[in-house]
């Protein structure tokens, strides 16, 4: 169901924002990506085992979760151009600190702290909240579009990481990335100074909303459970993809290379699933416009499962080429469906705290499946042990998602309309 042309809020603007909020994700989470290609160049150069520098990895998507949270209260209450501006700069300064670290803790704190909390925190999850806050009639494919910058960033930064980490070192490569990222960045954030309509149109019944449901929030009913049981089943569904989704993400470059192929072929990989999440994410945004996003979830979760088993059977060029086409296709559109349920289905005026909080849990898992990924690796010198455990994680997480269709009425259920009171 559409709302009238005359209610909506969607303004020629609002793509403005949602363009420009992808190219801010875009070149804020390729420096994520830096740890990923460089993973054994790193390793080597401070005699480390793996699992440290995955451990990076890690602590910049951990900060990421708890900045996403920190900053969804100054969305909340600010809107847009302050945490904007907090990530322009704090991604930059990230780079140049850790290309300059000399130390294990120098390394893992400044992805923690610079890269993770001040640095992608402010940009992932309140761009993604705000652009909601444009849209009612095309917000699945507008989510889509934001969240695809994440896989924009692995479509288009591996490959070019890797010619530089090999040609001028990893060191060398982050402080260059760093220079790029203050000045693109920076100039886009303005961008964000132009209110949402939501704010716009004021927020104080919003607040009151707030304060009412502070009091009793946990008895508002979403899909016939109290509303803080429904999130925290999200949460926990959450890290349950997430957990398996880093699996092969995280360690595909490091796998290929392990398998006898060069590691240009690693990243060319890399690259290819992350581009092929990017093409489903739009697809998924579309689907979600039309049959709701816990419906959307559930078909990427599965899709994801089958992926994930290919990978412990193929180890081929080609096969691993064709299996990382599809994994991305599979995987590409969960995590947005995720903050377009909480619209669906919790009041507005909640959705900057709540999809901070559900996406800090994502963020969660993804650095959790990294740091096993890599541990696992270090204790049996394979990484099948890896994709199975992946698996595990997520079955897990199916279990939890069929019974919240279930709830909502099974895969024939009507579709939700976004929620605003």
């Amino acid at each position: 169901m559409s709302l009238p042309e005359e209610t909506s809020v969607e303004t020629a603007y609002g793509w403005v924002v949602a363009v420009v909020s992808t190219l801010m994700i875009t070149v804020a989470f390729g420096s994520t990506y830096l740890v990923v290609v460089g993973l054994k160049p790193i390793a080597a150069e401070f005699g480390w085992p793996r699992q440290i520098p995955s451990a990076g990895y890690s602590a910049a998507l951990f900060g990421a979760g708890v900045g996403g949270i920190l900053m969804g209260f100054w969305l909340d209450r600010r809107g847009m151009a302050g945490p904007a501006f907090c990530g322009a700069l704090f991604v930059g300064l990230s780079m140049l600190a850790i290309s300059q670290s000399q130390s294990m803790i120098v390394f893992l704190g400044a992805h923690f702290l610079l890269l993770g909390i001040l640095g992608n925190g402010p940009i992932f999850s309140p761009l993604l909240t705000n652009v909601t806050y444009w849209f009612d009639r095309r917000m699945g494919i507008a989510v889509a579009v934001v969240t695809g910058g994440q896989s924009l960033a692995g479509a288009v930064w591996p490959p070019i990481f890797g010619y530089f980490i090999e040609s001028h070192g990893w060191r060398d490569t982050m402080f260059g990335y760093g220079l790029f990222c203050f000045a693109t960045l920076i100039p886009l954030a303005f961008v964000m100074r132009r209110p949402s309509p939501r704010r716009r149109q004021g927020s104080g019944a919003a607040t009151k909303y707030i304060r009412a449901v502070e009091v009793d929030g946990a008895w508002e009913a979403v899909l016939g459970l109290r509303a803080n049981a429904a999130f925290s089943l999200l949460c926990l569904a959450i890290v349950g993809c997430c957990v398996a989704m880093s699996m092969p993400m995280v360690h595909i470059v490091a796998y290929c290379s392990d398998l006898g192929y060069t590691a240009a072929r690693g990243t060319e990989m890399l690259s290819i699933l992350l581009f092929s999440a990017f093409v489903s994410r739009l697809a998924y945004g579309w689907l979600a416009d039309r049959i709701g996003g816990l419906k959307t979830l559930l078909l990427g979760c599965a899709l994801q499962l089958l992926g994930l088993a290919l990978y412990m059977y193929v180890d081929s060029l080609e096969g691993l080429y064709a299996v990382s086409v599809y994994y991305g296709l599979g995987y590409g559109g969960i995590v947005p469906m995720y903050a377009i349920i909480v619209r669906e289905h919790f009041h507005v005026s909640q959705a900057g705290w709540r999809i901070g909080v559900i996406l800090f849990f994502g963020t969660l898992g993804m650095a959790v499946g990294a740091y096993i990924g890599g541990l696992i690796f270090d204790l049996t010198a394979t990484y099948s042990l890896a994709f199975l455990t992946a698996i595990g994680f997520n079955l897990f997480n199916l279990a939890l998602v069929g019974f919240l269709v279930l709830r909502q009425g099974g895969v024939s259920g009507p579709r939700p309309l976004a929620a605003t009171g």
